[in-house]
């Protein structure tokens, strides 16, 4: 980490940090962040849901959630950026405070409820964003909608003409009864309207499913068994999750979802669980604690052909990208891969059984 990335970071850690984020993203809009083609090693391209990525990392929802900073993100290095949760409507999301650092633990919880602009809006921006790169939308659900399922494809109605792909979030654990979408009977009817929107789009995009780490076998055994017969293009493991084991930090009492590096070990085993129940059919995205090249690695080794952080950064800052990615392409050269498909899934079996890799 350079002195001013260092220099910095101390400062946004003096701001509340909801209002640091913010000032994150004006400094990059203002031009102030870095200037970093995407990582093309060959050993690192990867191929995810039909899209050739540069690179596997990306960067998760809710960084960018009103798609203000696409233009600067795309140059910061990532293979690819999610932008979101979009909902039909604009909401303020829960009241404030509702992000909490735990630096003790290199972790945050967030309550924040799905707050954003609403997809006219988003859609407008994202309509705007300069040409290539890879970008998706993260699709969401009002708080008081009356028909949850339908909102997601609404969203998707109003803003796929402007992405590559869409991820369906029923894992957040900030909306009131959301997460109750993952049962069998839900998921399949919310994923029927999702598709029947992406059908009629000019250009369907590839759909994931985001899920959430808290799941036992048998409910990610379901969760396969409808995103497969529903088409599902990919699943993203996992979302934040509500455990709380072993904090040290003052907020761990907080209510939200806990993301970063407590979440590594619960995320990864869910991401092998899936590599063997899907046995390579549907790509997975691994997410949660990913804060340098060996947590990525074990993610590629678990099953994951692609990668999202977001926690990381407010205490690594944006070079953690290229320490990432560069890490990465040496671990992977180390072990004889000569690209990072080969790797994909290689521990998955004794990770899923709890053993050591």
């Amino acid at each position: 980490m350079s002195l001013g990335e260092r220099i910095a970071l101390r400062a946004m850690g003096l701001l509340d940090p909801e209002t640091a984020h913010g000032v994150a993203l004006g400094l990059l809009n203002a031009g102030l962040g870095p200037r970093r083609d995407p990582s093309r090693s060959p050993r690192l391209a990867t191929r995810l849901a039909g899209l050739d990525l540069p690179n596997p990392l990306g960067l998760a929802a809710g960084f960018d959630k009103n798609a203000r900073a696409v233009g600067p993100l795309l140059k910061a290095g990532f293979g690819f950026l999610e932008v979101g949760a979009a909902t039909p409507l604009p909401q303020p999301g829960n009241p404030r405070p509702r992000l909490f650092r735990l630096p003790e633990d290199r972790a945050a919880i967030n309550r924040f409820g799905f707050n954003n602009d609403g997809v006219a809006a988003i859609a407008a921006r994202l309509a705007a964003r300069p040409p290539g790169g890879i970008v998706g939308l993260n699709l969401g659900a009002n708080k008081t909608s009356p028909d949850r399922a339908a909102d997601y494809a609404a969203v998707l109605a109003a803003a796929g003409r402007h992405i590559d792909f869409a991820t369906v979030n029923v894992s957040s654990p900030n909306t009131e009864r959301l997460r109750e979408l993952q049962g069998r009977a839900a998921l399949a009817g919310l994923l029927a309207g999702v598709a029947a929107a992406n059908a009629a789009l000019p250009r369907p995009v590839p759909i994931l499913l985001k899920i959430a780490p808290d799941l036992g076998p048998a409910e990610l055994e379901e969760i396969v068994e409808v995103a497969e017969g529903s088409g599902i293009a990919g699943i993203v493991a996992t979302n934040t999750t509500l455990a709380r084991e072993g904090l040290a930090g003052r907020h761990r009492g907080e209510a939200g979802g806990l993301s970063g590096r407590p979440l590594f070990a619960r995320s990864t085993q869910v991401l092998a669980r899936l590599h063997l129940l899907t046995e390579g059919r549907l790509p997975l995205v691994g997410v949660g604690g990913i804060d340098g090249a060996d947590a990525a690695y074990a993610k590629i080794r678990a099953g994951a052909s692609a990668l999202q952080l977001y926690t990381a950064l407010a205490y690594e800052g944006l070079g953690l990208v290229p320490r990432i990615l560069s890490g990465l392409d040496a671990l992977l050269a180390r072990d004889g891969f000569a690209t990072l498909a080969e790797a994909v899934g290689c521990d998955a079996a004794a990770l899923a059984a709890g053993e050591p890799a």
